[in-house]
């Protein structure tokens, strides 16, 4: 694959109080889209964000709004993200009996679709979605907190996820989310991901905002 690393940075780490300067912090630091982490309390432990965030986002910035729709029967808020002015919506394998159906729904509504696998879930469905699926995010922690370490298995997982990508000629880009810092990033870069979602690595930076999109930008070159 020959397209640029992507950094998507993830606000669940940012700090609420100062949100639109951490936002524009990242747009000045070279950041390519802005990564929204919708939870529900019932897939995933917490309750973060919704559509009015969403909303408020879209205000602030002019970066693709990548929203991962932690939540069940994500099919009955796609609209309403949409809306609220989402670039791309990815939902999880594990809460959509009707994959196939709900990735075409969020095409129709004018956005990339994406597909998540949590890391106990195998990747082989993707077979069956090469001409309705954008983009393949590969947790590599478990979903619902920020913070986490990264979990080795998941290079494997990029890497066969990759050659079924490849095998049944999509074009989907795979994105990696869950312990991307500058150790980690060359590693799942190498495996065949270019999409890359950070949250402490970025917000929490001791140097700053910019900084932190710097350095993983250093060690993706």
């Amino acid at each position: 694959m020959s397209i640029e690393p992507i950094i998507s940075p993830s606000i669940l780490s940012a700090d609420f109080r100062y949100l639109e300067a951490q936002i524009r912090a990242c747009e000045e630091g070279g950041a390519d889209a802005i990564h929204i982490d919708v939870m529900d309390g019932r897939f995933v432990p917490l309750i973060t964000f919704g559509q009015v965030v969403v909303k408020a986002c879209k205000q602030i910035t002019t970066l693709p709004l990548d929203c991962h729709l932690m939540v069940v029967e994500p099919e009955k808020q796609l609209e309403a993200f949409a809306k609220a002015g989402a670039n791309i919506i990815t939902v999880h394998w594990e809460t959509c009996p009707h994959i196939h159906r709900t990735l075409q729904t969020i095409r129709s509504l004018g956005l990339n679709a994406g597909v998540t696998f949590n890391p106990a879930t195998p990747v082989d469905g993707l077979a069956y979605l090469a001409d309705v699926v954008d983009l393949v995010l590969i947790m590599s922690v478990n979903p619902g907190f920020g913070g986490q370490a990264f979990i080795p298995s998941s290079l494997p997982k990029i890497q066969k996820t990759a050659a079924l990508l490849k095998k049944i000629g999509s074009q989907a880009i795979i994105q990696v989310d869950g312990g991307i810092d500058a150790a980690t990033a060359r590693s799942v870069y190498d495996a065949g991901a270019r999409n890359m979602v950070a949250g402490t690595a970025v917000f929490k930076h001791p140097e700053g905002i910019k900084a932190g999109i710097q350095a993983l930008r250093e060690r993706l070159k």
